[in-house]
């Protein structure tokens, strides 16, 4: 146990952040729309998911750089500066709704979103400007605990198991346009740029070698299936309630943890609003510190929580500013939350072939990665990853365009 516990981080970190305000609302919708049909995904992107961060997280460890240096370094300045935009594109989305995500949770206890979010902001603020790099993971590490109240949240909700059984193992396909909305939006939150670019600089950011890499490879593997079990549970937890009961709309974060109070109690709304809280906090922290790896990597800039601002001026501007821009535009009354979080994780869909495409290309250079480049296997999954969400990706288009 204390093995395991030794080596938690990068990946762990990563993968449940992609278990934000945005994911919570998405994974929701999914269970209160079509039950427990979409589940077979979960499935299939758990694998893919395991296989991409395995990759960046490699990457890491045997070039000691992070992905947006390496595009600079393989591809040109070019291809950075439109990896890095459609990075940021999602990144500044996403940030926003890890700070709405923060006012919802503490919405269900009373706390005035106009108080709970910028008191949030400071403290996020704070622990990945002021402290270690060994602090700040430490705290994000600490931040996955509130996830197990998903699984508990689920098992509240009584729901049919061998229906949750059936729908894993017999996927269950619709061609609407609605259907194929959430199909992407739930890849894209689940596989999220972020998280790649995120994985490999904390990789190096930790100093992690290639005499280390079997169990950094355990440690993603690991937390990639926890954080999609995760996922899994909040589709059966709404599945079981507000989909059985006909209540198949969420239209809100809060109202999503309210909903399962009346079938489920009301412990399971408390559950589901610590999980909510937790997981936008995490995803709060992570998101701005990718985006200042990205912005360092791309323009050859000082990087790195252990640095101080002075060491490092623009990798803690980029932090401050997302963390501003986020907590402003959060207390802006009216947002329309649901729909504001879900759009977020289509953009990731549509972005996250860019991200992929440079990960499997890099991953399998000889040249860069020498005898730790990608074997027949992982390119033959990779490649698969990376067509089926770009397919994806034009076929919502193409629905969307012709009503």
């Amino acid at each position: 146990m204390l093995a395991v516990l030794a080596i938690l981080g990068p990946g762990l970190i990563a993968a449940n952040a992609g278990n934000d305000a945005g994911g919570i609302a998405t994974y929701a919708s999914v269970g209160a729309k079509y039950g427990y049909d979409l589940l077979w995904m979960m499935v299939v992107i758990t694998v893919s998911l395991i296989v991409v961060q395995e990759m960046a997280a490699r990457m890491g460890a045997v070039t000691g750089k992070g992905l947006a240096e390496l595009i600079r370094e393989e591809y040109g300045v070019r291809w950075s500066l439109f990896a890095t935009t459609s990075v940021l594109i999602a990144n500044l989305g996403i940030c926003i709704s890890e700070f709405v995500g923060i006012g919802a949770a503490l919405g269900l206890a009373g706390v005035p979103f106009q108080v709970s979010v910028p008191i949030a902001a400071v403290a996020v603020w704070l622990l990945v400007v002021r402290g270690t790099y060994r602090v700040a993971e430490r705290v994000f590490v600490a931040m996955t605990i509130p996830f197990f109240a998903y699984p508990v949240a689920a098992i509240l909700a009584h729901p049919k198991w061998t229906q949750v059984g059936h729908a894993i193992v017999a996927p269950h396909v619709q061609l609407n346009s609605g259907y194929l909305f959430l199909f992407i939006a739930t890849a894209g939150t689940t596989i999220t740029p972020f998280m790649q670019l995120y994985v490999q600089s904390a990789v190096v950011e930790r100093g992690i070698g290639t005499d280390e890499l079997g169990a950094e490879r355990a440690e993603v593997a690991t937390g990639s299936i926890f954080a999609n079990l995760v996922a899994s549970f909040i589709i059966i937890a709404t599945g079981a309630t507000l989909y059985v009961h006909g209540d198949r709309t969420v239209a809100s974060a809060s109202d999503a943890a309210r909903a399962l109070k009346p079938f489920a109690g009301r412990f399971a709304e408390a559950l589901f609003g610590v999980g909510l809280l937790g997981a936008s906090l995490l995803a709060a922290a992570i998101l701005p510190v990718t985006a200042a790896y990205v912005i360092a990597e791309t323009f050859g800039f000082e990087k790195g929580i252990r640095l101080r601002p002075r060491e490092a001026p623009v990798f803690v501007a980029v932090i401050t500013v997302l963390i501003a821009i986020g907590t402003v535009v959060a207390i802006i009354p009216g947002i329309p939350v649901i729909k504001l979080l879900v759009a977020v994780q289509v953009v990731n869909g549509v972005l996250l072939p860019v991200t992929l495409f440079f990960v499997w290309r890099l991953a399998a250079d000889r040249e860069l990665m020498g005898e730790y480049a990608n074997g027949p296997i992982f390119n033959v999954l990779a490649g698969v990853t990376v067509v089926a969400t770009s397919s994806l990706s034009l076929l919502l288009l193409g629905v969307t365009f012709a009503g």
